[in-house]
């Protein structure tokens, strides 16, 4: 019988090739006594549980900020639709397979700790290793999340990051769609400002892996302010399509959908 972690990270038969690829850069050892961080609930302890001796889940979702609002949206939702890595390996214009989603049912796993990403409840260097997947910039300040998870990371262990990045062509147009779906969109730095932000916190960059992704555009707008909005970054898209101004996302149409890029990146450090 499949280890139920096995289970809910896979689909069709497969592990997400997007969600293989982090685990693959993470490298857990049995030995690895891991703290994941996140907002919300993500993939990534179900995926390391098997993998690791120890896992610690944190749900760091920050409190609303004022009376009268939710609270900042995640910038980007990651557990809906497909994504799929582009590259030689890719599958032309057919929409990808059922196993690149990740699954959206409920993970059977233990309950996340809730705790503030700056003020972790660990003590110094009580973990191996320290993974957080796409949300860095909706826990708090950068700066502080960075040093606080390197705090809590023993000397010789691992922090690894996934997020967000921008590409090397790509201008100030990209940012501005990402804003019309989240206003409150910090901007998507280049992968030089990501490594010098967790140098500066603390750390030693190991090893890098930067690549595009492809996702359709509907799921992504799931989560835009207004419908408006919505109607405003699909005009934008399908305009460039038809050979207007770029907006830095890269649309075409795959299968009948509209899709758009991404630029993610994986960055391995090690506490100083």
């Amino acid at each position: 019988m499949p280890h139920p972690a096995t289970a809910v990270q896979e689909t069709a038969g497969g592990v997400a090739p997007h969600l293989r690829r982090l685990l693959e850069f993470v490298e857990p050892d049995r030995d690895d006594v891991c703290l994941d961080v996140a907002r919300g609930r993500g993939p990534m302890p179900a995926a390391l549980r098997p993998q690791v001796r120890h896992l610690t889940a944190v749900d760091a979702t920050p409190a609303p900020e004022e009376p009268g609002r939710s609270g900042r949206m995640a910038t980007v939702e990651f557990g809906t639709g497909p994504v799929r890595i582009t590259g030689p390996a890719g599958d032309g214009d057919r929409p990808p397979a059922t196993a690149t989603r990740e699954d959206p049912r409920p993970r059977p796993a233990s309950p996340a700790v809730k705790a503030d990403a700056t003020a972790l409840p660990y003590r110094d260097d009580a973990f191996s290793l320290v993974t957080a997947r796409f949300s860095l910039y909706t826990l708090g300040e950068p700066d502080l999340v960075l040093r606080e998870l390197l705090r809590v990371c023993r000397s010789g262990g691992r922090l690894v990051i996934a997020d967000l990045v921008r590409g090397n062509l790509a201008g100030p147009e990209r940012d501005r769609i990402e804003r019309l779906r989240d206003p409150d969109h910090p901007g998507t730095p280049s992968i030089a400002r990501l490594t010098e932000m967790i140098t500066s916190a603390g750390a030693t960059i190991r090893r890098l892996d930067v690549f595009t992704v492809e996702r359709p555009v509907e799921p992504w707008l799931a989560s835009a302010r207004d419908e408006a909005s919505a109607d405003r970054i699909r005009e934008a898209l399908i305009d460039e399509v038809d050979g207007g101004p770029r907006t830095g996302a890269k649309p075409r149409v795959i299968g009948g959908e509209l899709w758009f890029t991404q630029s993610w990146a994986h960055v391995a450090a090690e506490p100083i």
